[in-house]
């Protein structure tokens, strides 16, 4: 998805209509879901630890690892 039909969708968030608001804001959190994956794989390959990475999100350390910790691609649970 393109930074255009994000900010499309985006600005579907405020439309008149509650159900096509929520249409949009339901694409929006699994386009978002999807590219905190990555992001979160990528900090750890590049050796971040789940503590900096829950840090920057917001959450605990148990959160993140438990969201994103269970494809077990690295072994350290520091």
């Amino acid at each position: 998805m393109d930074s255009d039909e994000l900010t499309g969708l985006a600005q579907r968030t405020g439309d008149g209509d509650p159900i096509e608001a929520l249409a949009a804001i339901a694409e929006l959190r699994k386009v978002l879901e999807r590219q905190e994956a990555v992001l979160v794989r990528r900090a750890r390959t590049q050796g971040r630890s789940w503590a900096r990475i829950a840090e920057v999100l917001g959450v605990s350390r148990q959160a993140v690892h438990k969201k994103h910790g269970g494809r077990r691609l690295f072994r350290s649970d520091d």
